[in-house]
């Protein structure tokens, strides 16, 4: 699959599952909101490694904010957060990027701080793949 870089790649996920406000003022709902995560947001990035041009994401970068869950303002059900950070969860056993293993379409994903799991849906790049 392709190495994923601070370009614009995305992270989905369809259950964030946050609290909303319902009127008239009752009690908060739990509502499922679409969550996305862009990798150009992608921090700390193994800088020394670049793909494009742009420097390549390994199992210790993170990609905050997300984006979506922002009408649950009673926060998440897991987390109790909204916008929290999309975390790598699973990357290559053999490509280290700058010592952690480098991440790729399809991967695996947490979003809004582990609220709800979520994969590498949109490449940030074609060109360099990474099979293992």
């Amino acid at each position: 699959m392709y190495a994923c870089t601070i370009e614009v790649g995305e992270a989905m996920s369809e259950l964030d599952v946050c609290k909303t406000p319902m009127p008239p003022a009752g009690e908060p709902v739990p509502i499922p909101y679409p969550n996305i995560a862009m990798t150009m947001t992608g921090e700390p990035a193994a800088e020394t490694i670049l793909i494009e041009g742009a420097p390549a994401l390994n199992l210790g970068s993170e990609m905050l904010p997300t984006q979506g869950d922002e009408a649950g303002v009673e926060l998440g059900v897991v987390s109790e957060l909204i916008m929290g950070a999309g975390i790598f969860v699973h990357g290559s056993d053999t490509v280290m990027l700058e010592g952690l293993p480098s991440v790729r379409l399809t991967d695996p994903t947490l979003h809004n701080e582990a609220n709800c799991e979520g994969t590498v849906l949109v490449p940030s790049q074609e060109t360099v793949l990474v099979n293992s």
